[in-house]
């Protein structure tokens, strides 16, 4: 615990009684000293002579660069900073947070650097995969890791961080489609963009750390932002005239499919109606044949009759014009229906 922090009391090596008497006592023999090595002191008889004004002169001087040497040896360093410690202009080690000790100057001197997390910003212009330009803005959140090498690796490290973090934007951007880079909004460039220039800052060997990457904007520039609204447009256009196809081809083909279905079912009973009918028949006609060779005039005659019966047994109406002369007309419909009333009526009678 630092002597000047809360709590640890009344500590201060300055406001020491000791320490104070034994300053006071060195101060006094170098006064002595000095006034003897220019011909002051005491004489024999204890009297006091005094000193000539250029030993009190010298004697002041040196007094004033004793406390200012005690003064400049102590170096206070906040929390958000480190102190790079230079003994004769080289490295020499790194101060933490806190009161530390040094040798004064020009011996030791105390280079203080800061190591919370900064930012710096720009907005370029970069050409993408697929040959078009947009517009990004974009910030580097960045901390110093290491103050020795921000310090001497480069001249200025701020520009070197710049060119490093705009050289790693142009090779993401340079590697990826506008409409991959429009869609997601950089959230898919972000960390190929952060490895990218965390490995140009370890190369460089600047003591950076990247700590995040933010693009606020991704945009054509202004003036081709007109003429591509209207490519972007007609790519939209197209991909909603894809989905309707495709939404009405989902709708269509199950439809399409369940008619092929059950025509198809149709067609394989049809045809296997037609085929048993016609296995039927030639069933039919091999029983005529037998038939028709055990007896071929009766077998004849009964098929006529047969044939007569069911084309007869359709028509409402028989004309017979067998002798050339005289037309036989059968109302056959007149003739069913007067028996059928004459049916009915009887019926009804007996009831």
């Amino acid at each position: 615990m630092a002597w000047n922090e809360p709590g640890s009391g009344n500590r201060d090596p300055w406001k020491r009684k000791n320490d104070s008497n034994e300053f006071e006592a060195f101060l006094r023999k170098l006064r002595e000293g000095l006034g003897g090595m220019f011909g002051g002191g005491n004489g024999g008889s204890g009297g006091a002579s005094s000193s000539p004004p250029f030993g009190g002169i010298l004697l002041g001087i040196v007094a004033l660069m004793m406390v200012w040497a005690v003064f400049d040896s102590w170096v206070s360093i906040d929390a958000q900073r480190v102190g790079v410690v230079l003994r004769f202009g080289k490295f020499d080690r790194i101060m933490r947070s806190g009161l530390n000790l040094k040798w004064p100057a020009p011996i030791e001197r105390v280079i203080k650097v800061e190591t919370i997390s900064r930012q710096t910003a720009d907005e370029v212009r970069m050409l993408t995969k697929d040959e078009n330009i947009v517009q990004i803005n974009f910030t580097v959140q960045y901390q110093v890791v290491d103050a020795q090498k921000y310090l001497f690796s480069a001249t200025a490290v701020d520009d070197t961080l710049k060119q490093a973090a705009e050289s790693a934007v142009r090779q993401v951007i340079g590697s990826s489609d506008m409409d991959q880079i429009l869609s997601s909004h950089g959230a898919d460039i972000v960390g190929e963009t952060k490895k990218v220039l965390q490995g140009t800052l370890d190369g460089y060997a600047v003591g950076l750390n990247v700590n995040e990457i933010n693009f606020q904007n991704f945009a054509p520039p202004h003036e081709v932002k007109e003429a591509f609204d209207d490519v972007n447009n007609a790519s939209n256009n197209q991909k909603q005239a894809i989905n309707d196809a495709q939404a009405y081809a989902a709708k269509v083909v199950p439809i399409a499919r369940g008619d092929a279905a059950r025509i198809l079912a149709e067609a394989e009973g049809y045809k296997s109606a037609q085929i048993a009918k016609a296995t039927g028949d030639a069933q039919r006609f091999s029983l005529i044949e037998a038939q028709y060779r055990a007896a071929p005039e009766v077998t004849r005659k009964r098929l006529y009759l047969e044939t007569m019966q069911q084309v007869l047994g359709h028509s409402q109406k028989v004309v017979d014009s067998g002798n050339g002369k005289n037309i036989l007309y059968l109302p056959l419909d007149k003739m069913k229906a007067d028996a059928a009333a004459a049916a009915a009526a009887a019926t009804g009678a007996a009831q």
